[in-house]
């Protein structure tokens, strides 16, 4: 049943709907989550001024509003449900300019990830965050939950890629953060504050991005394990050497299995785990080179890419990973960060977890840094957020704390991690953090319930 205050807004505005398929579409985001019940309506943004008018009339009204983008977050972010009204900027998608003395791309919030990276391509440029969803993911998800991806270890996450941005405040007033040059301490950064605020402070409608060279050469290569902890160890070794490599991925036996069968290849024959790695620059060969033989003592096996081609399908198995997972039932994606020279105990913990609770774990990692994302997968229909998949998930942050780590490296908390959240932060940062969101809305109605 639509709330008053909602059937109010969703009659004053013209990009409204309150059609059930839209709404129960809306209502849902690729975390798995399945709320109780569906949006009240969903606001189509076809540009700022919609946006604008949608917060203004959620402010007059006291309407809560659920910012969605492409709707691929991982952590329910973006589901909503009854007594709120979704804000959907999917078909704000327009890159507006690249300068490439500059360096800089100004795109709107429903620009995919890809499509930024397609047109830097044509300067020789290229925008460095790169979640394995690339291809389907917006740029307005990628900076609400400062996403990370396989270059991350490098070239960083997205808050150092992004250096202004055009906000709607929830009363439908514009703010405009940080600045188009690459330095500027003018202030508090109140930049970096917006990206990785999961939509709870503002709402991105414009975003000036920086676009790096591309690198004149990058080496690939491909190494295969007796296990995960053999894997993780020639990770550790890797950092342990200096080496500093724009990619280093790691895939466990069962998701080689995955993999395998959803793609046709053949990884798991060679190995029951996978190390992927490339090197970029001028020094890609001799980097190569010296990461190799941090990594042989551990391997079973390595392979060079040959040719461009060759590297690219290597790294397209690794951007397959999830989509593989989810032809196998609901899956449930955890997030957590550890020291890197503990990976291989995490990996260990989270074997010891699946045989504890009773549930099947893959494990993949952006293992340059420590992120891991243990996957847990279920029988389609079967709920993710109680029983041992929740236990399970409990397990897994405080295997993280033990080991000096974090809840979530670069997916966020939305609505699935909320219950360990104070344990992380503490009492007196996170009143801090409320004290501080409610600065920004006083009313509380800009995606209720998430991020803190």
């Amino acid at each position: 049943m639509t709330s008053p205050t909602s059937q109010l807004l969703l009659e004053d505005h013209p990009r409204a709907s309150v059609d059930r398929a839209l709404r129960a579409r809306a209502s849902v985001d690729r975390s798995g989550f399945i709320p109780p019940t569906f949006a009240d309506g969903v606001i189509f943004a076809q540009d700022i001024e919609d946006v604008v008018l949608t917060m203004k009339l959620a402010s007059k009204y006291g309407v809560r509003i659920v910012p969605r983008g492409a709707g691929t977050g991982l952590a329910a972010g973006s589901c909503a449900q009854e007594g709120e009204v979704v804000l959907d900027l999917s078909a704000m998608n327009q890159i507006l300019s690249i300068d490439p003395v500059q360096g800089i791309a100004t795109v709107q919030p429903g620009v995919i990830n890809a499509a930024v990276n397609q047109a830097a391509d044509e300067y020789n440029l290229f925008y460095a965050p790169d979640p394995a969803s690339t291809a389907i993911c917006s740029i307005g998800g990628n900076i609400a939950t400062n996403a990370g991806g396989m270059w991350c270890a490098k070239y960083g996450v997205t808050r150092e890629s992004v250096l202004s941005l055009l906000v709607v405040l929830p009363d439908g007033q514009l703010l405009r953060t940080g600045r188009r040059t690459i330095k500027g301490v003018a202030g508090y950064d109140m930049n970096a504050l917006m990206i990785g605020s999961e939509g709870t402070l503002g709402i991105v409608v414009e975003a000036v991005l920086r676009l790096r060279p591309k690198p004149k050469h990058t080496a690939t290569l491909v190494a295969y394990f007796p296990d995960e902890v053999a894997a993780a160890a020639a990770a550790s070794a890797v950092s342990a050497a200096g080496l500093t490599p724009s990619v280093l991925e790691l895939m466990d036996g069962k998701t080689l299995l995955a993999v395998d069968s959803a793609m046709g290849t053949e990884h798991h024959n060679s190995g029951g785990a996978l190390l992927l790695a490339q090197t970029d620059g001028y020094g890609a060969d001799l980097e190569m080179q010296a990461l190799e033989l941090a990594i042989k003592p551990f391997a079973e096996h390595c392979e060079l890419a040959t040719t461009e081609q060759h590297a690219q399908a290597l790294i397209e198995a690794r951007r397959q990973a999830i989509p593989s997972m989810e032809k196998l039932g609901t899956v449930s994606i955890c997030d957590i960060g550890v020291p890197r020279n503990r990976l291989a105990e995490a990996i260990a913990g989270l074997q010891r977890i699946e045989a504890e609770r009773g549930v099947s774990i893959f494990i993949i990692a952006h293992a340059a840094d420590g992120n891991l994302h243990p996957i847990i997968v279920v029988p389609a229909g079967q709920s993710i957020i109680s029983g041992a998949p929740k236990l399970a998930l409990a397990d897994m942050f405080y295997l993280a704390q033990e080991l000096g780590g974090t809840l979530t490296g670069e997916h966020g908390i939305g609505l699935l991690k909320q219950d360990w959240l104070p344990e992380e932060l503490g009492e007196t940062s996170l009143q801090l953090q409320r004290r501080l969101r409610k600065v920004f809305d006083p009313q509380g109605i800009l995606n209720p319930g998430k991020a803190i």
